[in-house]
């Protein structure tokens, strides 16, 4: 009896390890998937945070470059004022001894005082230079003269004004320069 006993414990345990072995195996696999695809995901995961730096980036350039081009639209506009305001300031230097040249002046005054003004409120400044040690990040050597009571490389004379855009120059002054 006890053989017959380990009999059929023989043959329902066989079927039992048979199954056990299968779902060793199929266990085995779902481990070796599970650790492909944890491989997979920290892959993802890292690819994610690489675009989402880029994209950051991005969008950190493009912000910086809007607003550099929002500080400095102005510049090719003024740049191209520049020689208008010029010619007003020589017309302003000139003497008027009648009524009607004095009318003139006047008025080319006021137009000079609205085109400094708009610019001014744009950020557009003159540079100063006269009386002060020359710099040619500021400033052109036109001239060089030997003057007395000045030093040398003091800027005795501006023949043209130079103008900044907030941090840039936008035409540097020509200057006569002390020897």
């Amino acid at each position: 009896m006890e053989n017959k006993k380990k009999k059929k414990d023989k043959e329902v345990i066989n079927p039992l390890e048979k199954e056990v072995d299968k779902l060793n195996k199929e266990l085995e696999t779902i481990k070796k998937e599970n650790e492909a695809l944890k491989v997979e995901v920290d892959k993802l995961k890292n690819d994610y945070a690489m675009a989402y730096a880029d994209t950051e980036n991005t969008r950190k350039r493009l912000n910086a470059e809007a607003e550099l081009e929002r500080k400095y639209r102005i510049q090719s506009f003024a740049k191209e004022v520049l020689p208008a305001i010029d010619n007003l300031e020589r017309a302003l230097a000139q003497d008027t001894a009648n009524e009607e040249a004095l009318g003139y002046k006047k008025g080319v005054e006021m137009i000079y005082a609205q085109l400094i003004k708009a610019l001014s409120d744009e950020g557009v400044e003159m540079v100063d230079v006269l009386d002060k040690p020359y710099d040619p990040n500021n400033a052109q050597a036109i001239m060089v003269e030997k003057r007395d009571g000045y030093e040398s490389g003091i800027v005795i004379e501006v023949l043209q004004k130079g103008y900044r855009l907030k941090d840039r120059i936008l035409r540097p002054a020509m200057v006569k320069v002390s020897e």
